[in-house]
């Protein structure tokens, strides 16, 4: 682990800066939220339980991961579903898995196998055809998504290129395929699940978080052409969490990568998959977990759209406090790829003096 290799951040300090971040936030939350809520019907909300029933979600990179947990969560509240992943004996386990979770009899599950990154035309048809078996759709949510580290100069190019039309590409197609209809119905949710990579950029991620800050850039401009007909967009921006392809990508991981990724938790899948939901209902354009998430909401808000008031009063309170915070973690960031390239240039001296 990093702390037996004296890389990572000291865990006293690392829990101090978190027990700051969760205070600041508990203040704002508890203490000056009931002030300045937003209501949420004005907005054309509704409650959860109003906008899932029979509502139609239609979730990619479904068969699996956070996309997978998506799609139970809203099942479970009743929602129609439409599960989309190039895996079709995976999607079709997957849909016997999300059948259990059914709160009445007139629930649907249904399975595309397409891949969401080639050919637009196809991916539009397929979503058409859908729309005209379940309806109109009421939330979309882009979880289809795949990850290479590696170093700069050690990728191949063909690394880059996949990477931003998956999770790039795979994400504007449905999303461009389902506009029009939200557009004239006044009514939607597009969920686009980025990446705390996505946020910051981190040694080992040179081709996978050009592909996530992206995202947060369509959001944006979408966000603003969108808002007027009652359609509301979010950016989740995930921690490491527990699926099969955080586990597939623990395998490539340089060691500089893995120590920072050491110093914050992995989260479950399930519970990412509940605060994306909540937020997407909510219509909030950010979507975050754990104090580090907070934190990192706050650094990088910028000209990013906000839901109630009390989210830019907690940028504009918390920005500088966290700015400083930020610089000792990107500091200790720095320390740690400082003595890996030591200790790699120790390795390679004592082996060449063999």
């Amino acid at each position: 682990m990093a702390e037996s290799s004296g890389l990572s951040t000291p865990p006293l300090k690392s829990m101090g800066l978190a027990i700051t971040v969760l205070g600041l936030r508990w203040y704002f939350d508890e203490q000056l939220s009931p002030f300045f809520s937003v209501n949420q019907i004005a907005m054309g909300l509704g409650t959860s339980k109003e906008y899932f029933y029979r509502a139609v979600h239609k979730v990619t990179g479904g068969s699996s991961g956070i996309g997978k947990c998506v799609a139970i969560e809203c099942y479970k509240q009743g929602a129609f579903i439409t599960l989309i992943a190039r895996n079709e004996s995976k999607l079709l386990q997957t849909k016997k898995e999300i059948e259990k979770y059914s709160i009445n009899d007139k629930q649907v599950v249904l399975c595309i196998s397409v891949d969401v990154s080639k050919d637009y035309g196809h991916v539009e048809n397929v979503l058409k055809q859908a729309q005209e078996k379940l309806g109109p759709v009421d939330m979309l949510i882009n979880c289809a998504g795949t990850s290479v580290t590696g170093k700069y100069e050690d990728l191949e190019v063909s690394c880059f290129e996949r990477l931003m039309a998956v999770n790039y590409l795979g994400s504007v197609y449905p999303s461009r395929a389902v506009i029009a209809t939200m557009k004239e119905r006044r009514m939607g949710r597009i969920v686009f699940v980025s990446s705390q990579a996505g946020q910051l950029g981190l040694f080992g991620y040179t081709a996978y978080s050009p592909t996530k800050f992206a995202l947060r850039g369509l959001a944006e401009a979408l966000q603003m052409e969108v808002k007027p007909y009652n359609i509301y967009v979010t950016v989740a921006y995930p921690p490491d969490t527990d699926t099969p392809g955080f586990a597939e990508e623990i395998k490539t991981k340089p060691l500089e990568t893995k120590l920072i990724s050491e110093t914050s938790s992995v989260c479950q899948a399930e519970q990412v998959a509940r605060v994306i939901v909540k937020d997407a209902i909510q219509g909030n354009f950010n979507s975050f977990m754990g104090s580090d998430g907070y934190m990192l909401s706050i650094l990088t808000s910028g000209m990013s759209p906000v839901t109630a008031i009390t989210e830019g009063l907690q940028q504009v309170v918390c920005m500088g406090i966290f700015r400083i915070i930020g610089l000792f973690y990107l500091g200790s960031f720095d320390s740690i790829v400082r003595r890996c390239m030591i200790q790699r240039e120790k390795s390679e001296s004592i082996d060449k003096t063999k």
